[in-house]
């Protein structure tokens, strides 16, 4: 992820506080957490089940990506942020990578003894492959053939994965 990337989610984040879009949380409320990662890991499921079954590659993509964007949004809010009902899956992007980057390499360095620059890689890897996630659901729902949605579902279902898997060590934690 370079620099510039990183200073515009700097700057688009602390917009979207000012404007109300993601408001820092009081309270932590169990029902919310709960539900954002029950709604995570339900939506893998339900992409797994589509993609072994060949019912459509464009809902594998889909739910792979809401997978992502629940543990997403389980994460910041456990962290006391929580995004309002505009511009949501924009808001949720960019506070993941201001608030999780370094967080996640933090992890990642005490948990699987990486250097600080490989573990950079690694959760700059991963962050982007969100933001890809995010950008391929949206392209996929309106504007995809059936023969590239087929090629990609593996992809998106593989990404979501892993990055349930880990964002779920990071909450345990």
């Amino acid at each position: 992820m370079d620099e510039k990337r990183i200073k515009q989610a700097e700057g688009n984040f602390k917009n979207y506080l000012n404007d109300g879009k993601m408001k820092k949380t009081d309270r932590f409320d169990n029902l919310i957490y709960e539900t954002y990662l029950r709604n995570a890991r339900e939506s893998l499921k339900v992409a797994n089940q589509l993609f072994e079954n060949k019912t459509s590659s464009l809902w594998v993509v889909v739910t792979s990506y809401y997978s992502m964007f629940y543990m997403a949004c389980t994460y910041l809010y456990k962290l006391g942020y929580k995004a309002g009902e505009e511009i949501v899956h924009q808001v949720v992007n960019e506070a993941l990578i201001v608030q999780g980057r370094h967080k996640i390499k933090n992890y990642i360095q005490e948990n699987y003894n990486e250097e600080k620059e490989k573990a950079l890689i690694i959760v700059d890897n991963y962050l982007e492959n969100y933001e890809r996630e995010k950008a391929k659901r949206s392209s996929f729902q309106y504007q995809t053939t059936d023969e590239i949605k087929g090629s990609k579902a593996q992809t998106s279902l593989n990404r979501a994965k892993e990055f349930l898997t880990l964002m779920e060590e990071i909450l345990i934690k």
